[in-house]
């Protein structure tokens, strides 16, 4: 009966340490494995994804931020400009107020070339110009330019000429000035016309 129990004891001890070395042991140290070994390989791919999101987070956030300080930059200079020029601006009085003069006219509006002429010297290559000036305005004049065109016979532009006339007009008079050389021009030169470009007041 004792030879019965210890068999059927150190049996079922045998069996119960074969069970648990054979399968149940292969089965709980087999599963935590497995998993541990598909976690490890799972960690890349979610470490990847979770930077493309935050990376497409932020790179969203940026520009909307942006855009708001882009869309509330401009207003507020504005508004404080236009309140200090409306708090700092005097209010108009006639009274301290100073007239406002009037353009005087320039010496060259009142002066013109009432005749003009011009033939050649100098073996055909110099131009000599006989004109007579007018000054209408209520002041001398003096070193006044005068810029003369010659052109073909057929009216087509050759050359300008020009050259500064020191004489002093006296106001409201006239002055004719004879022969005066305004430069060498080309031989197929065969008309001119002059007009005054400059003159000082004096």
């Amino acid at each position: 009966m004792t030879d019965g129990f210890l068999s059927i004891d150190s049996t079922g001890i045998a069996g119960h340490a074969n069970l648990g070395w054979g399968h149940h042991s292969d089965c709980a140290d087999g599963m935590p494995a497995n998993h541990l070994r598909i976690a490890i390989g799972w960690l890349p791919i979610a470490a990847v994804l979770a930077a493309a999101g935050w990376f497409a987070l932020s790179f969203d956030r940026e520009p909307a931020a942006a855009r708001l300080v882009a869309a509330a930059a401009p207003t507020k200079p504005v508004l404080m400009a236009s309140t200090v020029g409306l708090a700092n601006e005097p209010a108009f009085d006639p009274t301290s107020s100073e007239a406002i003069v009037p353009a005087q006219p320039a010496p060259i509006d009142r002066l013109t070339i009432s005749s003009q002429s011009w033939r050649r010297g100098g073996l055909g290559s110099k131009a000599f110009v006989t004109m007579t000036l007018r000054n209408d305005n209520g002041y001398a004049v003096k070193d006044i330019g005068i810029a003369c065109a010659f052109l073909r016979p057929d009216g087509s532009h050759l050359t300008n000429r020009s050259r500064v006339i020191p004489d002093v007009i006296n106001m409201k008079s006239r002055k004719t000035f004879v022969r005066l050389h305004v430069g060498f021009v080309n031989v197929n030169a065969a008309k001119a016309k002059c007009s005054t470009v400059a003159a000082r007041h004096i």
